[in-house]
Formats: structure tokens, C-alpha cells, sequence
């Protein structure tokens, strides 16, 4: 078999109404399934799935009055873990630099707060939330990579404050004991 890339990426949400909102009439994303699952032993779960581009769906669960479910949670996924906004994150595919800014614009105009537009040598992104808390991205290519680009190496160096962990202190040494 070969690889035909995801189906789809299953995420929680607290709100499904405004997450719909934001999924359909900001990022113009087309809600091509959508299920109300009765659970047996009580509550509910609303499912809904996004078509991104290419058959490749972003699915959104909302349990309400479910048992075991917990009412309020953070959804971010990055915030419940205490870990940087870049580490979970979900980028889309932009298509093309022009493509990529006219992206940012919509974002914009929308009043979606996004930031510039960030060149990492291979590609170019640029980064939001959805009222979830989740991480965004639109991304594009911007040259063909090669097997150096494989090869696991120091590439770059960045401060705390780009990873979202401002007035973190750097590690302190390891306390000696004797």
C-alpha cells in the first residue's frame, strides 16, 4: 500500500457552534460530515468533519453531559501539557507565497490575530489560533528539498521568547551534592 497522506486529525472542543463558525466562515473550510452520537449512558457528542483540501479531513468532537467527560478542559492542547505553541500546531497548505499573503490578509480582515509572515529557508509560514486555543499555520514550500535537508543538523538558534516562553529562565545548573 502506498501512502495517500492523512484521512483526518481528531480534536476536542468545548464550543462546537463558534469552532464551526470560525472553520467555515473564516478558513472557508467546507463542513462535509456532521453526527450527533447519543451516549447510552447518558450525554452526547457532536461530530463534525472538515474537508482542508485533497479529501483530508479536521474532525471536532464536543461531548456535553457525557460521564467521565470533564465540562471544562483546555482545548489548546499546548497550554493543558505546559509546552510551547509550536509544539502542537496544524498547518495548512498555503499553495504558494502569494497565496500565503493573501492568506494573512483574509486572516486579518476577519480579525484574526496572525503573525508575519516567518521564512524558515525551505518554507514560509504564518501562525494563529482558532477559539480553541489551537495553533495554526498556512505554510508553502519555497524550494525543492534535498538530502541535506534530511540530514539532522544545527541549523539555527532561537531565543525562549520566539517559542512563546517569555520570562522563562534558562535550565540552572544541576545542584552538586558532596
Amino acid at each position: 500500500m502506498s501512502h495517500r497522506g492523512f484521512s483526518h486529525f481528531g480534536l476536542s472542543t468545548l464550543d462546537l457552534d463558534r469552532t464551526r463558525d470560525f472553520y467555515e466562515n473564516v478558513l472557508k473550510f467546507t463542513a462535509v460530515r456532521c453526527d450527533i452520537l447519543k451516549v447510552k449512558e447518558g450525554g452526547q457528542i457532536r461530530h463534525i468533519f472538515f474537508d482542508t483540501g485533497r479529501d483530508q479531513l479536521l474532525a471536532f468532537m464536543e461531548a456535553r453531559g457525557v460521564p467521565g467527560v470533564p465540562a471544562h478542559y483546555d482545548a489548546g492542547i499546548n497550554g493543558a501539557l505546559g509546552v510551547p505553541n509550536a509544539f502542537y500546531h496544524f498547518a495548512f497548505e498555503a499553495g504558494s507565497e502569494a497565496g500565503l499573503e493573501e492568506k494573512r490578509n483574509e486572516l486579518i480582515a476577519r480579525g484574526v490575530e496572525v503573525t508575519e509572515v516567518v521564512d524558515h529557508d525551505w518554507a514560509k509560514s504564518i501562525y494563529f489560533k482558532d477559539p480553541n486555543g489551537i495553533q495554526l499555520e498556512y505554510c508553502c514550500l519555497t524550494r525543492n528539498l534535498n538530502a541535506n535537508d534530511a540530514r539532522m543538523q544545527v541549523r539555527d538558534e532561537i531565543a525562549l521568547r520566539r517559542l512563546g516562553l517569555e520570562g522563562t529562565a534558562a535550565p540552572a545548573e544541576s545542584a552538586k551534592v558532596g
